[in-house]
């Protein structure tokens, strides 16, 4: 386990009993930063990921780097793509325009993501919803994912509202109000404290 996962643990078993005992239960963090491939076709993984399965996002994301022999494509190369062929591999009308709504900013300049590893958090965030089709949740995930920052915690996210219903026995998913109030105690760690809550929902506590 990486040293900052174990100076995590540390800090958040200490912080909060409740969920230290879940950690002690679930076992290892196994939390890794994404670092292959590039920023651009990181956030259109992910557009095309959303609100789909694993299995049917993978096959269609398979699909899309077919287009490229394969790899993953620069901007500009997606920008030669007609939107037909986009609809052609499985993309909504909505997604393939946010593909090319990605390609088109970042091409473009509107969007530097090529800059993204030195901006705060909150910046990070504010850059990459600029584009359609990337909301906060989204940015959260790359922030977590991709650049491998420490303390992030989304709030919105259905996975992390259940498990904290389930762990604290409330008796409603808590808003996100109550899910970063409740997370204040988490930080500077709170990325890896919801690597645990999700496992809540993946792997229920006997």
């Amino acid at each position: 386990m990486p040293p900052r996962h174990a100076k995590a643990i540390a800090h958040l078993s200490a912080a909060d009993p409740v969920l230290g005992r879940w950690i002690a239960q679930a076992g290892p963090c196994f939390l890794t930063r994404e670092r292959s491939g590039t920023h651009f076709a990181a956030v259109a993984r992910s557009i095309i990921y959303q609100q789909l399965s694993g299995k049917a996002a993978g096959t269609i994301h398979a699909r899309f780097e077919a287009l490229f022999d394969g790899r993953s494509p620069e901007p500009h190369e997606v920008l030669k793509v007609k939107h037909t062929a986009l609809r052609g591999i499985g993309l909504s009308e909505r997604k393939a325009e946010y593909v090319r709504g990605l390609a088109e900013d970042v091409h473009r300049g509107r969007v530097p993501l090529q800059r993204v590893d030195e901006m705060p958090d909150a910046e990070v965030i504010e850059t990459l919803t600029q584009v359609r089709g990337v909301g906060e949740w989204t940015a959260q995930m790359f922030l977590m994912f991709r650049l491998g920052r420490p303390d992030v915690l989304p709030t919105l996210d259905l996975g992390i509202q259940t498990a904290i219903k389930r762990l604290y026995g409330l008796r409603t998913h808590p808003k996100p109000e109550r899910v970063a109030k409740l997370g204040a105690k988490w930080a500077p760690y709170r990325t890896v404290a919801s690597w645990y809550l999700w496992r809540v929902v993946d792997d229920p506590p006997q």
